[in-house]
Order: structure tokens, then C-alpha cells, then sequence
């Protein structure tokens, strides 16, 4: 047998292991591109950490400028847990894309305004980072009244691009009211409006309103956040944050045909309707009991941004599947006695609590097919009678310094109740034939009276 040349065998071998080097190098690559790195029996996706790196861009910008972000992403809280939230810890070397990397190419944060100062430097240290940046401004709703109409524009949205992931920073104010509140994301003729994917952002389609979150900071990814400690309230607030302004040029001009009764009786009343409606609104989110501004109420915020000085009561709306027995009790030990109770909870109920010379009225609302309606009853001959509406749904609006909710329909609502002249004041009122939408719903059986009409 011939001999076999060393050097050939070894060339051979050097050969052979270089191919199959290279073929796993492939391979691995290949399986990365497609399934992303293994780390602990988590995986960190390509496009991910790249998100990622975004994410810790921007938050080192902000850093830097003090700016008092958090975390309002709709899918990364989403993903957080809900009853503990892990504190900051020991992170790992190469932290893992968890939460942040939700197969979307933005992450929401926001900014609360009264606590920085806005920095024209902002823009050049963001652009050190490679992030773009984009200024969305709007008027000041707070400075806008009826009698200033002209408002003062402020930042409302500050959106960071980079690579094609975007961080959308949405500007958060404090309003009278005690609450928070963002601005739409209306976009000016010489904006790029390709500059991120405006239809997929968890805000600004409409302006928003929100309690003011209790924060935590926590590790998120491996990265310090500060995010709401109660999450799942937040994300419950998001989905019906819907806010409608408050039409100040609509109110202007009412006034300017019908002259505000600014007498000292006017003034009075209008006080005494403030104090109640803070004061129900209190009880009843204490309890946990969800109402609207119904009625007169709600015209006068609609029509004139106020409480009409002649409607001499406070009314609201409530959901009957929201009634609660102790609503009666909760009301009265804060101070609100029963007046009178009509009907009851399968039909018609209402209830009524004396304020000091001012009451409210609270009307339960039924659905019923394509309609919701309230009922009435004339305590001297036990007649039903039903106020009919379309159906609607609840947004959140301020009046006399207060968040309250108001229909987001609000035109449809007010005219059916109070028809096509809604607009034109109508001092003698009888409720029981000048609303548009009310109709004859029989008569109470006597032997239900007793229950059915209560007056205190």
C-alpha cells in the first residue's frame, strides 16, 4: 500500500473544517434572521433589540433634560404584571426584550408638562442620537374662554424617529378640574405626514382625559421606567379617555344674542349648583357609580359652557345596570337628603336629593333595541311617562371645574330632548309635555304605589 502524504491529510482536514465552520456560521445566521438569540429560554428578536436600542436612546435623552416621562404604552403595559411590579434589580449583562419588543415600531411615553421646562437644545441633542424629532403644537383649551378665543399654542406631541422606530412622547397637562389631559394630534400642511404610522398610535385621534396615575419606577427590559402603579385602572381609563372641549365660540355667540343673567340670584344659583355637583360627583365615583350630565345640565354645558341660571336643579344620568342600593344612603350621609324616589329598578326608577335650595335629579337609563330611555311619574295620578334617546356613548368633558362625562353624541342627545330650537332658551318648562322625546307610558297600579311613589 502506498504511503500517504502528511501534508496532504492535514490539508485535507484543514479544508474540511473550514467548510463545515462555514456552513454552521450560515446556519446560524440564518436561524437568527428568522427565530432571534436564545438567552435563558427567552428570545430577543432581531428587529427587537434594535426597538430597544431606541427605547434606551430616548430615555437617556430625557434623563438629561430632567424631563418626568412614563410609561403609557398601551401593548408593553400589557404585558407587565398587574399585581406586583418588579422593582429595579441586578440586570442581567444582556437584558431581554420582553416587554418593549411587542412587534410594533413605536412605544408610547408621556410627559408631565408643569414639571419641565421646554429646552430648544432638545432638538440638536436628539439628532447627537440619531433620533429625528417632531413637534406637534396646539392651542392651550385652558386659555381659551369666552371671552379669550385666541389661545396660546404648546407642545402637545413630541415624536422621535429613528430607523424606522419611532418613540411617541405625548405631552400631559393639568387642567382645573384635578385631572389630566392631552391634546389631539393634528398635523400642519408642511408636516411629514409619513414620518411615523400616525393610524396605529394608542393616542391623539382625539383629545383624552385621566385621573392622575400614582407612579412606580421599575426595570423594564432592564431599563429604569416609570409606569402607573395601577395598571390595569390605567388601561381601563385609556379605553373610554375620549374628551370633548367644552364649544367656546359656539357660547360666544349664544351670548351674544341672549345677554348671561349675571344678577345676584343668577350668581347664587349657579354657585349652589357648583357645590352640589362636586358634591354628588364625589359620593357617586366613590362609590364607583358612573353618571353623566343629563337634562338642563347638559344643555347648559353644550349651549352656553355653564349651568343656565333658571333651570334651578342639577341632573344626571346613570346606567340602570349601574344602580346600586346604596347610592341612596352614600348621598344622604353626605349631606343630600331623599326628596322623592319614583318607580323602580325593572322600570322607571328616579330619584331626587334636596341641596341647599337646589336639588338633583338623577334619571336611570334602560336600553332597549336601538333606543335608551329614561321614565317620569306624576306622583298625583301615578302616570309613566318615557323619554326616548338613540343610543350613545360617554365622554369625558369639564364643567364648573369639574371632570365629568357628557354623551360624546351630544348634539342628538340634546335635540331629543329639547328638539330642533334647542338654542333658543325656554324659560316655562313642563316636564311632562314641552321635552320633545317624551311619551304617555300608562299608569302605576295602585296597589303599587306605595312603592313606587315615595315623596319625602
Amino acid at each position: 500500500m502506498p504511503r500517504i502524504n502528511k501534508t496532504v491529510v492535514l490539508a485535507l482536514l484543514i479544508a474540511t473544517s473550514s467548510v463545515f465552520l462555514l456552513f454552521q456560521l450560515y446556519y446560524y445566521r440564518q436561524y437568527v434572521s428568522k427565530y432571534g438569540i436564545q438567552s435563558s429560554g427567552k428570545a430577543i428578536q432581531t428587529g427587537g433589540d434594535a426597538h430597544w436600542q431606541v427605547v434606551k436612546k430616548f430615555l437617556g435623552l430625557v434623563t438629561k433634560y430632567n424631563l418626568p416621562v412614563f410609561l403609557i404604552d398601551t401593548a408593553t403595559l400589557g404585558l407587565l404584571p398587574r399585581d406586583s411590579i418588579q422593582p429595579r434589580d441586578n440586570q442581567a449583562e444582556e437584558p431581554l426584550c420582553r416587554s418593549f419588543c411587542t412587534h410594533r415600531d413605536f412605544t408610547t411615553f408621556a410627559l408631565l408638562a408643569k414639571l419641565w421646562k421646554y429646552d430648544a437644545s432638545l432638538v440638536q441633542a436628539a439628532a447627537e442620537r440619531g433620533l429625528e424629532l417632531l413637534d406637534v403644537r396646539g392651542k392651550d383649551p385652558r386659555l381659551v374662554g369666552l371671552d379669550d378665543l385666541s389661545g396660546t399654542e404648546i407642545p402637545l406631541h413630541f415624536l422621535f424617529r429613528r430607523n424606522g422606530h419611532a418613540i411617541h412622547l405625548v405631552v400631559f397637562y393639568e387642567r382645573s378640574g384635578n385631572y389630566l389631559w392631552h391634546g389631539p394630534l393634528r398635523l400642519k400642511a408642511n408636516m411629514d405626514r409619513k414620518f411615523v404610522s400616525f393610524r396605529k398610535l394608542d393616542y391623539g385621534r382625539q383629545a383624552g382625559a385621566y385621573d392622575r396615575p400614582e407612579l412606580v419606577l421599575a426595570s423594564v427590559d432592564g431599563l429604569d421606567v416609570r409606569i402607573p402603579k395601577n395598571i390595569s385602572r390605567f388601561l381601563s381609563e385609556h379605553a373610554r379617555a375620549r374628551f370633548l372641549e367644552c364649544r367656546y365660540k359656539d357660547a360666544r355667540a349664544f351670548y351674544q344674542l341672549y345677554p348671561d343673567d349675571t344678577s345676584p340670584e343668577a350668581m347664587d344659583f349657579r354657585m349652589k349648583a357648583k357645590s352640589l355637583l362636586h358634591l354628588a360627583a364625589r359620593t357617586l365615583t366613590d362609590l364607583g357609580v358612573p353618571f353623566w350630565l343629563s337634562s338642563g345640565t347638559c344643555l347648559g354645558w353644550f349651549r352656553q359652557c355653564n349651568v343656565i341660571p333658571y333651570s334651578k336643579d342639577v341632573d344626571l344620568g346613570i346606567w340602570i345596570k349601574d344602580y346600586r342600593p346604596d347610592i341612596i344612603q352614600a348621598l344622604q350621609k353626605a349631606g343630600l337628603p331623599l326628596k322623592h324616589k319614583f318607580g323602580k329598578v325593572e322600570d322607571s326608577l328616579e330619584l331626587s336629593f334636596q341641596g341647599l335650595d337646589v336639588k338633583v335629579d338623577i334619571f336611570f337609563f334602560y336600553e332597549e333595541g336601538d333606543i335608551v330611555w329614561n321614565g317620569g311619574t306624576q306622583a298625583k295620578s301615578g302616570k309613566k311617562f318615557k323619554y326616548v334617546f338613540p343610543r350613545f356613548t360617554l365622554c369625558w368633558t369639564e364643567l364648573v371645574e369639574l371632570k365629568v362625562r357628557v354623551p360624546c353624541e351630544t348634539l342628538d342627545y340634546v335635540e331629543a330632548n329639547y328638539g330642533p330650537n334647542w338654542n333658543v332658551p325656554v324659560k316655562t318648562w313642563d316636564w311632562k309635555t314641552s321635552p320633545s322625546n317624551v311619551k304617555e307610558n300608562g299608569v302605576w297600579p295602585v296597589r303599587e304605589w306605595d312603592e313606587v311613589i315615595q315623596v319625602y
